[in-house]
């Protein structure tokens, strides 16, 4: 059974471009089985119920490339830098997921949150309990998201409720792999949180499991705050004499030689990479979430999106990075991106921005062949997006603009979840508002 959405078409493309189609059909079950024109498209399917959202754009799912689900309740939480925001606040939150029910609640939350926003597919970080992914991949199992998700490694530097062991560690994560990894859209991500609060032996042992493991995705933070890339040279080679990892002389080279630096090792934040550590990621074929407004809200400083989007074989995509970051909405993302690249002396434009917030976060994913654009074959996961529910300058500023482009920077600029009709996942699903 075949359902179809008419609309303005708009889609990042695997060639850099955007295409559109300004009265178009969307087709599709759990996959898109045809697009383009409605004059072309509908004929060929004459007994499709065809949902009217012809003043609405019709996007790709966005992509969620860095996001913490158990801190989604602790968001907008006050004033601290990254260390002292990870010890008041951080922290805490996350102890409360050793009660299995509390794991559920959240996960079914945030999930819901998900799919307000027009969010198809995420890399989350769970907490250092098991339970905490198993909430989370049934959450999104329900709902029909693609998920990437991965019990936090810790073994120091953290309260003791909240460490484990490495071979804690390889072991918990080497099951969750097993019970979830490749069940229907769900893939797990093995996830040390970062490499102060791993020790040498956990990442180690981490690398080891990535090698079993060759198609599972790594995800961790990598060169967030100035302080935290000083802490990581401090420790790593590490004050006692212990060269496990021998000379090492940058934080990704610290991930490097723990084998956790491949395709689909996903970094988050990478504010303060030499030119060398980008080349080398990108001859890894890594990515990068790129996370504007968390960047902005602790205060950590600003990422050059051009600089490193331009290196061969990088991938950068976004993360909203709840919950430092201010909003699960990728259009409050788009809007901090255009912020931060501003700063940085490189504007991005409103094309570049859909880009990175759908097929870029896709790519850095390594799920560009299933998500991440609008294309026959690809897994149907389709946001809708309504300028004039939006508030009133919004509305204002659509009604006044001269382009596609226009409008869509309006968007990115001045939407928030409100302007989001409809949210399909793989075809289910299918959420209107009222």
């Amino acid at each position: 059974m075949f359902s179809a959405i008419r609309g303005h078409v708009v889609t990042a493309t695997r060639e850099g471009t955007v295409a559109e189609f300004p009265d178009g059909l969307i087709v599709y079950d759990a996959t898109i089985r045809a697009l383009g024109d409605y004059s072309q498209i509908a004929p060929q399917f004459p007994d499709v119920d065809i949902a009217d959202c012809r003043s609405q754009l019709i996007l790709p799912g966005f992509v969620d490339c860095h996001v913490h689900y158990p801190q989604l309740r602790m968001t907008a939480s006050p004033g601290h830098e990254l260390l002292g925001w990870l010890e008041n606040y951080t922290f805490p939150a996350e102890m409360a997921f050793a009660d299995a029910e509390h794991c559920q609640e959240v996960a079914e939350e945030f999930c819901a949150q998900l799919t307000a926003n027009g969010v198809t597919t995420a890399a989350v970080y769970a907490t250092v309990h098991p339970q905490s992914v198993d909430a989370l991949f049934t959450a999104a199992e329900n709902v029909g998201q693609r998920v990437l998700c991965g019990k936090v490694c810790m073994d120091r530097h953290a309260p003791e409720a909240l460490l484990d062991t490495a071979g804690q560690a390889y072991e918990q994560s080497g099951e969750l792999i097993e019970r979830w990894h490749g069940k229907g859209r769900l893939e797990y991500a093995i996830t040390p949180r970062f490499a102060p609060t791993s020790s040498p032996e956990q990442l180690q042992l981490l690398g080891r499991l990535a090698h079993e493991f060759p198609d599972v995705a790594i995800q961790t933070h990598l060169s967030e705050n100035v302080a935290e890339v000083e802490w990581v040279a401090e420790l790593f080679p590490l004050p006692d004499g212990d060269r496990n990892f021998g000379d090492v002389h940058d934080y990704t080279g610290v991930y490097e030689r723990a084998g956790l630096v491949r395709r689909r090792s996903i970094f988050g934040h990478g504010l303060y990479l030499s030119d060398s550590e980008l080349s080398r990621l990108g001859q890894a074929r890594a990515g990068i979430a790129h996370c504007p407004t968390s960047n902005a809200f602790l205060g950590s400083g600003h990422f050059g999106y051009r600089r490193a989007a331009a290196v061969p074989g990088l991938e950068v995509g976004l993360g909203s990075d709840i919950g430092a970051g201010t909003s699960l909405s990728p259009l409050q993302t788009m809007g901090g991106a255009y912020a931060a690249s501003r700063l940085s002396g490189a504007a991005m434009d409103a094309f570049e921005l859909l880009h990175a917030a759908t097929l870029g976060g896709a790519r850095a994913l390594g799920v560009a062949e299933q998500t991440g654009s609008l294309e026959v074959g690809k897994e149907a996961d389709i946001a809708v997006v309504d300028p004039q529910a939006g508030g009133a300058l919004l509305r204002s500023r659509v009604r006044h603009a001269d382009s596609l482009e226009e409008v869509l920077f309006a968007l990115w600029i001045l939407g928030d979840e409100r302007v989001v009709s409809r949210t399909v996942t793989a075809g289910r699903g299918a959420t209107r508002k009222a």
